[in-house]
Parts: C-alpha cells; structure tokens; sequence
C-alpha cells in the first residue's frame, strides 16, 4: 500500500473515532459518580457496539479531577468523576488494522475556568499544526519546544515530555524503530517529514495543558495533517 493510500486509511480510523467520541458525549456517558475505570469500560462496549472493535494499541486512558495533570505514562488511582469536574479521554482504537489515536477533553457543569482551559487545548494544538504546515522542515524538537513556548503564552504549563509521535498501520512500533527520531520532543533534530528509515511518517499532535495552581489540565489529540 503506498503513501497515499496509508493516509486515506488512517484519516477513514480517525473518521471513526471522532463518531466514537461524540457518541460518548451525546449518549451521557460522561456523569458525576462514576469510576475513571467504570467509564472506560462503557466507552469500551460502545466501541464494540458501534464497530464492533476490541483491540487497541495503547492504555485506554480516563483521567478526572486532579489526574488530569498527569501524563500517559502515570498509571495513578481509580478517582471518581465529581460534579462540575473536568476530564479527559485519550483512546488508541485500531480500526481494519490502522491505528488512531484521539484525545478530547469535557467539562462538567459550567466552570468558566475549566471551560476556557478546555477551549485552550484546541486552540494551542491548532497553532501548533498551523506552525507544523508553514514550515515543512521542523524538525521534532522545534515543534515540541514551540508547543511548550505557545502553551506559556496561555499561562499555562505543558503537561508533556512528548506533543506527538508516529501512528501507522498496526503496529506502527514494528514498522518504524522505537528510536526518539519518532517522538515530537527534545532532542529530535530530525525533520518531521524526513525518511529516516526510507518510510513515510505520519504524525499524531498532541497538547496536554496544565493549571497547576488549580490542579487540573486539559488534553487534545489527533491526526497531524
């Protein structure tokens, strides 16, 4: 399959996990009084239901309240959704072998404060793909440092060590080494769109704000195109 081809195939996955999150705000499965755990098990069957998907290439991560300052590599407590809380959902489904990987946050209630850091996360994770497609030779450091920079200029602190990485067929670990040439993050001084491994790279961009004086953060996630 070339290029082309790949891209089509990842953007018809992400295609289908816009539905999926949608679907999780529409049909309320979003409510106070529920476990992080008991809301990834629900979010889980409707994938299933929906399309009939049960195998994912990472974590399926829930993060409510103070948890959502943590990034994907913490593995903390099941915490509980309260009323008027923030949280976000970053999900990595495979979709006829081709991965997505998508992140949105909500908000529960009407917090002026959590809803504008909501907004925020889309707003940074757009000026940051807008800086990703106006210079085509930036390389994973200089994204990832601009995210950090532009993530300041919004008071806030970027809750990541990476802003993005690699998403392929399954698995795109096995078609592309492990080496940090395929994260967004400091010290990749490899172009974005290079060929290091004589492959097209496709890339998922993600910003993670945090507000550390109120204890939560935001996330954002999808396809680099």
């Amino acid at each position: 399959m070339n290029s082309e081809q790949t891209l089509e195939r990842l953007i018809q996955a992400q295609t289908k996990a816009e539905i999926l999150f949608d679907r999780i705000e529409r049909d309320g499965l979003i409510r106070p009084g529920l476990a992080e755990s008991e809301l990834s098990d629900s979010i889980f069957r409707l994938a299933e239901s929906l399309f009939g998907i049960r195998k994912y290439w990472h974590k399926r991560i829930v993060r409510a309240g103070a948890n959502t300052v943590l990034p994907y590599d913490f593995n903390p407590p099941d915490s509980m959704i309260l009323e008027d809380d923030i949280l976000w959902v970053d999900y990595g489904p495979i979709f006829d072998e081709y991965e997505a990987d998508f992140g949105r946050t909500y908000v529960l209630g009407s917090d002026p404060i959590k809803l504008k850091l909501k907004e925020d996360a889309a707003k940074v994770w757009s000026i940051c793909r807008n800086y990703y497609i106006d210079r085509r030779d930036v390389t994973g450091s200089e994204l990832y440092s601009f995210a950090r920079s532009t993530a300041e200029k919004f008071g806030y602190r970027f809750g990541g060590e990476i802003a993005g990485h690699l998403i392929d067929r399954f698995s795109h670990h096995k078609i592309h080494s492990k080496d940090r040439i395929h994260y967004i993050r400091e010290g990749n001084e490899v172009p974005l769109n290079e060929k290091p491994d004589g492959k097209d790279r496709f890339w998922i961009l993600e910003t993670h704000l945090v507000l550390p004086e109120k204890n939560f953060g935001a996330f954002y996630e999808e396809l680099l195109i």
